[in-house]
């Protein structure tokens, strides 16, 4: 509806495009598998008594604490609501003018 089209009419793009807002921009595809790395196996170190490492999580900057992602977040949602109901209004003033 932000792309001036029918929302009924949707295109393979418009889901990706959707998926990606969703999920983050981060591509969470696994890699084809080809000959050169079918193969390709790796043994794991354990070390009795390691307590690992934190890892980073997705979709967070480096200083970013999860309140500032999370307002981050409601700012994107309320900018793309306010996009839709402009385009609304825009298609409401379109259909009283004709």
């Amino acid at each position: 509806m932000i792309d001036e089209r029918n929302p009924d009419e949707f295109t393979e793009a418009d889901w990706k495009q959707a998926r990606q807002e969703l999920m983050g921009a981060e591509n969470n595809t696994p890699p084809e598998e080809t000959s050169d790395n079918a193969e390709l196996t790796e043994e794991w170190n354990v070390i009795p008594g390691s307590k690992g490492h934190r890892a980073p999580r997705p979709g967070f900057e480096e200083e970013e604490t999860v309140g500032e992602h999370l307002v981050i977040d409601g700012i994107e949602d309320a900018t793309h609501d306010q996009m839709l109901e402009a385009r609304r209004e825009e298609l409401q003033q379109e259909g009283e003018m004709s």
